[in-house]
C-alpha cells in the first residue's frame, strides 16, 4: 500500500501547495470492512472545513482521471486537520514544536519507560530534548533520535 501513498502524495502536493497549504500526511489504511485514504492537511492559524472539502475535491477530480487506477479496491477519502496532537513526522514539524509539549513514544525502554511526555528543548540530527516532570521535580532528558518510534504534540493536563 505504500505505492498508494507514494502516488497520492505526489498528486496532492501541488494541489495543497497552490492553496498555501502544508500536506502533513498520506494513509491509506484498512479498518473493518472499509478502505481509508486519508489525508491531513494543515496551515498556520489552522484549517477550516470548507479548504478540506476543496482539497478533497480536487484531489477526487484527479485521481478520477488516473487510468489505470491506482486504488482499485473501494475506498472513503478523508481529508482533514492533523487536530492538536498533530503528527511530528518531518523535519520541520521538530523544529516547529520546540517550545511546546510533546508526547514521545519509543522503540525500547530508557530509564525503564517507553513513553514520555515534555515539553521540547532541542531537537538535532542525533538526539531529542525533553524537559520532563518527574515527581514533582523537572528533568531534562536526552533521547537519541533512533529510538524514537513516534513523536506528536501532546496536551498538557
Amino acid at each position: 500500500m505504500e505505492n498508494v501513498v507514494d502516488i497520492v502524495s505526489a498528486l496532492a502536493k501541488p494541489i495543497v501547495e497552490t492553496h498555501h497549504f502544508e500536506l502533513v500526511d498520506v494513509e491509506f489504511v484498512h479498518e473493518g470492512k472499509s478502505w481509508y485514504l486519508r489525508l491531513y492537511i494543515d496551515k498556520p492559524g489552522g484549517i477550516t472545513i470548507d479548504e478540506c472539502a476543496l482539497v478533497s475535491d480536487e484531489l477526487s477530480e484527479k485521481l478520477d482521471d488516473i487510468d489505470p487506477d491506482p486504488i482499485p479496491q473501494a475506498y472513503f477519502l478523508e481529508v482533514s486537520s492533523p487536530g492538536a496532537e498533530r503528527p511530528l513526522k518531518k523535519e520541520a514539524d521538530y523544529e516547529r514544536a520546540v517550545d511546546h509539549y510533546v508526547h514521545v513514544s519509543l522503540y525500547q525502554k530508557m530509564n525503564g519507560e517507553k513513553a514520555f511526555e515534555g515539553t521540547l528543548t532541542a531537537v538535532n540530527a542525533d538526539e531529542l530534548g525533553l524537559k520532563i516532570n518527574l515527581k514533582g521535580r523537572m528533568k531534562d532528558l536526552v533521547i537519541p533520535r533512533k529510538n524514537v518510534a513516534k513523536a506528536r504534540l501532546a496536551i498538557k493536563f
